[in-house]
């Protein structure tokens, strides 16, 4: 079963694009690698590599657009204003994307995110900061730090709070108590090309470090050094760990 809705942002002014894939089971909120459209994981091999577990009702797959041109893509932009018009993005996910999936699910229930490349941030970076919401990622070569995707400019605040190597570093009392308790996050990366020129390496593993300093409930998975940052491979990664969530 296949569902394609545009959900209109007025925090964007836009629609953007989810496509739904399954019947029952846990809900997966999917992000595409950079710049990409919600029909990425399907397109690319995704969707049919854990194709077994949206037949048997385990897993719902909920892909989205990015929105990476208008924010972290867009190199004319300095470094907070790219994270402002982040914060538009997530105003999308929360306040139309959530509620949407949802209903689609009949109430509330947790959401598992996960996604490639950028996707894997934006995953990251949403469960860390809405755990209420969805509370266990799944990141698939992920860099976690944006001010090093060829940024220019001051940081400030909206940069700060979209920077999970800034604020896992300082997270304390009951919000860290609260996370401690509630999130999961799975960091896979690969150990092969373009895993070490695109930082996704030296990321993965410093998330990892820090989240293990504030024991905020983590897993580093770091695969071969002929494990590629690449589509290829990251079909393989999701559908080792997705049964693990479904």
């Amino acid at each position: 079963m296949k569902r394609v809705d545009q959900l209109y942002s007025p925090a964007i002014g836009a629609a953007g694009t989810v496509i739904a894939y399954g019947h029952y089971g846990r809900p997966v909120l999917a992000f595409p690698a950079e710049m990409g459209r919600a029909s990425d994981f399907e397109s690319r091999g995704m969707i049919d590599t854990v194709g077994d577990l949206i037949e048997a009702g385990r897993a719902k797959v909920y892909c989205v657009d990015s929105f990476d041109a208008e924010s972290w893509s867009n190199k004319n932009l300095p470094l907070e204003e790219r994270a402002l018009r982040h914060n538009a993005y997530e105003s999308w996910l929360v306040d139309q994307v959530v509620p949407w999936i949802r209903e689609d699910c009949g109430g509330p229930i947790d959401i598992l995110t996960t996604g490639v490349s950028l996707g894997a941030y934006h995953a990251a970076n949403f469960t860390l900061k809405h755990g209420d919401l969805a509370s266990q990622a799944l990141c698939l070569s992920g860099s976690y730090d944006p001010g090093r995707w060829h940024g220019w400019g001051d940081r400030g605040d909206a940069m700060y709070f979209n920077t999970p190597l800034d604020y896992v570093a300082n997270l304390q009392g009951d919000h860290l108590d609260w996370l401690r308790s509630t999130v999961f996050l799975v960091l896979v990366c690969g150990q092969g090309m373009w895993e070490d020129t695109t930082g996704s390496l030296v990321s993965t593993r410093a998330l990892a470090a820090a989240l293990a300093d504030k024991g905020v409930p983590h897993e580093l998975d770091l695969w071969g050094h002929d494990v590629a940052h690449d589509w290829p491979w990251w079909k393989k990664q999701f559908a080792h760990h997705l049964p693990r969530f479904c």
